[in-house]
């Protein structure tokens, strides 16, 4: 595959794909899979003021979101609460499990990355990071992802 090496589709490609099966490997059983890890991420860390603040923070569809956290509740890793200044509005809030599940799940994404990521030495992987985050947010700001759906429906219907 040498003659592919330098071609960046093929090299993204490649990348994604591994990086893809080692994060699920660690992701594991977690209701949503990737998504239900952002949910809880962000309902440990952010604590976003609103249940479709939530949504579009993390651009994903308020169905699709319903749906989600119905799943990781009936796993008693969230709970939704009615919002101190106004009881229409739904907080997402970690349960204690949620935490110490998002502690473990953030070990084991961090070792999936560093296999993904062992051919670079420490330098390297902090570089690549850093220039794939400009260039996703130059990639973005021309073609914006209002929803995470669309990256995966996108990518579906150019690859059958």
């Amino acid at each position: 595959m040498a003659a592919l090496d330098g071609d960046l589709g093929w090299t993204l490609g490649v990348v994604f794909r591994a990086y893809v099966r080692a994060t699920d490997a660690a992701v594991g059983d977690l209701p949503g899979n990737h998504r239900g890890y952002q949910i809880l991420k962000a309902a440990t860390e952010e604590r976003p003021e609103s249940q479709s603040a939530l949504c579009q923070r993390l651009g994903i569809d308020r169905t699709v979101m319903t749906y989600l956290l119905d799943d990781l509740e009936r796993a008693g890793l969230v709970a939704r609460r009615p919002a101190p200044a106004d009881r229409r509005t739904r907080l997402v809030v970690a349960t204690d499990t949620g935490r110490d599940r998002l502690a473990d799940l953030d070990r084991r994404l961090a070792h999936a990355e560093t296999h993904v990521l062992s051919s670079l030495d420490a330098s390297d992987r902090r570089q690549l990071k850093a220039l794939l985050g400009k260039l996703a947010g130059h990639a973005n700001s021309l073609d914006p992802v209002t929803d995470a759906c669309t990256i995966v429906e996108d990518l579906a219907t150019h690859h059958p």
